[in-house]
Formats: C-alpha cells, sequence, structure tokens
C-alpha cells in the first residue's frame, strides 16, 4: 500500500489515539479505583499521588489528536463534534470537573471536604471513559451522517444497546488498567491487596462486556472482516487475559504491561478496521467520510507534515522525561512532599 500524505496522517491521528487510550486510560482507571479500593484517606491520596503529576500531560494526547484531526481532516471534524455534541459537553463537563478536584481535594484537612471532591474524581474519571466508549462504539457501527456530510439524527440515536456495551467495555478496560497502574506504583502491601481483589471483579466485568463488544464488531460491522483487524483484537483478548493472571499472581508490572498491550491493539485494530472510511454512514455506505473526500489540501497536509517532524519528537521526549523523574514507588512518606 502506497503511503500519501492522507494516509500517513491517518495513521499519526490513530497512533495519538493509541497514545491518548493508553495514557489517559490509567488516569481514568485510577480516579475510578481510587474511590472503590479504600475508604481510607490515606491510601486514597497514596492512590491520586501516583497520576497527579501526569495526568494533565496525558490529556494533551486527546487535545493534540482533536487538533491534528481538525488539521487533517477538518469535515470529519466538524460532522463529529457537531453530531456528538452534548456528548463531548458531558465529557468536557467531567474533564473540568476531575482537574479541580485534584487541585482543591487537599485544601482542606476536613474528611468530608475531601471525600467531596474524591466523588468528583470518580465522575469526572467515570465519566469521559464511558463516552469515550460509546463515541468509538459509534464509529464502528457508524453514524446517521447525510449526503452533505452532516450529522442527521440526534445525542439519544448515539446510545444505543450496542454503543452502551462498548461504553461499559472502555470504562471496565480502563478500571482495570488503572488497578493494575496502581499496584505497580504503590509500596503498601493491604493497599495492594485491596485494589487486586477489586480488579479481578472488574476484569471479569470488563473482559465479558469487551468479549460482547468484540462478538458486535465481528457479526454486525464489516470492521473484522479481513485478517489484520482481526488478529489485532485477538491479540487485544489474549493480553487482558494475561493481565488478568499475571494480576492474581501478584506480577503488577507485568499486569500492567498486558493492558497497555490490550489498550493499543484494540485501537490498531479498530482504526485498521475502518481505513480508509474514518466515519460511517449508516444512511448510505458512500456518504462516509474517509481519508480523501474529507482531508485538508496536499499542500496543507505537507506543511502540517514538516511541523510534526519537528515538533512531535519534542513532545515524547519531554514526556518521557517527566514519567521517567516521577518513576518509582509511592509510599506513605511521599505524601508529605504534597501533590
Amino acid at each position: 500500500m502506497e503511503m500519501d500524505l492522507n494516509t500517513i496522517w491517518f495513521v499519526l491521528i490513530g497512533v495519538l489515539f493509541a497514545g491518548f487510550f493508553l495514557l489517559e486510560g490509567f488516569d481514568y482507571g485510577v480516579g475510578i479505583i481510587s474511590l472503590l479500593a479504600s475508604s481510607d484517606d490515606v491510601e486514597r491520596r497514596m492512590m491520586l499521588r501516583t497520576i497527579t503529576p501526569v495526568w494533565d500531560g496525558n490529556e494533551v494526547w486527546m487535545l493534540t489528536a482533536g487538533g491534528a484531526t481538525f488539521a487533517a481532516f477538518p469535515h470529519v471534524y466538524a460532522t463529529m463534534f457537531s453530531g456528538m455534541y452534548l456528548a463531548l459537553f458531558l465529557m468536557l463537563v467531567g474533564l473540568i470537573l476531575r482537574g479541580v478536584a485534584f487541585e482543591f481535594r487537599d485544601k482542606l484537612e476536613d474528611l468530608k471536604w475531601r471525600r467531596l471532591w474524591d466523588g468528583a474524581i470518580f465522575i469526572g474519571s467515570a465519566l469521559p471513559a464511558f463516552l469515550w466508549g460509546v463515541a468509538v462504539a459509534n464509529l464502528v457501527s457508524g453514524m446517521k451522517i447525510g449526503a452533505d456530510m452532516v450529522y442527521a439524527g440526534t445525542f439519544f440515536d448515539l446510545l444505543t444497546p450496542g454503543t452502551i456495551i462498548g461504553g461499559l467495555a472502555f470504562l471496565l478496560v480502563f478500571a482495570f488498567h488503572g488497578a493494575a497502574y496502581l499496584n505497580m506504583r504503590l509500596g503498601k502491601y493491604s493497599l495492594q491487596e485491596k485494589i487486586k481483589k477489586l480488579a479481578l471483579k472488574l476484569g471479569l466485568l470488563a473482559a465479558v462486556f469487551y468479549l460482547m463488544f468484540g462478538y458486535g464488531m465481528y457479526s454486525c460491522t464489516g470492521l473484522l472482516s479481513t485478517t489484520g483487524p482481526l488478529v489485532l483484537i485477538g491479540m487485544a483478548v489474549v493480553a487482558f487475559v494475561a493481565a488478568m493472571l499475571m494480576m492474581k499472581a501478584g506480577l503488577y508490572s507485568f499486569s500492567f504491561v498486558g493492558t497497555a498491550v490490550a489498550v493499543l491493539c484494540t485501537t490498531a485494530g479498530i482504526f485498521g478496521g475502518l481505513f480508509p472510511n474514518i466515519l460511517i454512514s449508516s444512511l448510505n455506505p458512500a456518504w462516509s467520510l474517509n481519508i480523501y473526500n474529507a482531508s485538508s489540501t496536499p499542500y496543507t497536509l505537507s506543511i502540517m507534515s514538516i511541523a510534526a517532524l519537528i515538533f512531535v519528537p519534542v513532545v515524547l521526549i519531554y514526556q518521557g522525561v517527566a514519567y521517567w523523574h516521577f518513576r518509582g514507588t509511592i509510599t506513605e512518606a511521599d505524601l508529605e512532599e504534597g501533590y
């Protein structure tokens, strides 16, 4: 397959979303697990301490992916963001709520105050995780897009049994992903055991909903009709099962690697199955938006390619340094340093 600029930018946007789901996925998961695994304030602070230095940097991947979509495929951006406007607004509310909660939670010593913001962190993590799953499921199943590239449905048309299953699959997978990250970073054995017990229960639910989501992709869409995407989704299933086994065995670093592979393979499988389409029209396949009829001009794509070649490596190096600096095990002693 010849890699023209349209294809290159489709792949690059796929990579950005894969990075976003990988990094922000465990962010969401930590926010979910921190409320469910323990009611002890010190333990919750330890869990949140694992992500407070990096969570805002992880969100940059979403902003970059959105910006790249706007620049490379403006018709996709316009159709998707207008059609999913209310869903994206709710997601934004959740993200704002979570960001404010991280800043305000530790301002007072009062436990009621902290538990209020713990709930806000949970909602601000669970809601976007669920809505991202709904959004991806709609990309897979198709949206009511007309010949004029305008979404012809309503917000509630986006919420079908299949897309809700997709939302729950993402939510639960991210929760397990966050649990694996937490146990890899924490240095308190009793807390790790609490997280482990909860993670194994959530992991079973995640496996069920993921298999339902995968079966829907296979039987109701053409997404997995080719070998490559089908193999990638199969690899994701195997990696997630391996992650659960590693969690049960107490091999938390390997468990995190397993969930990371599952997230990356799922994203690659979905983008690979969509190609060359980006938004599929459920009204008429000929009205689907693809990498050619929805793209910017070749000149715009070439200028963007030069900019990406310069700045993307800089951003990757910067974030790599940040993760290296904040590596290591989190203990109760680290809480004295604050966020």
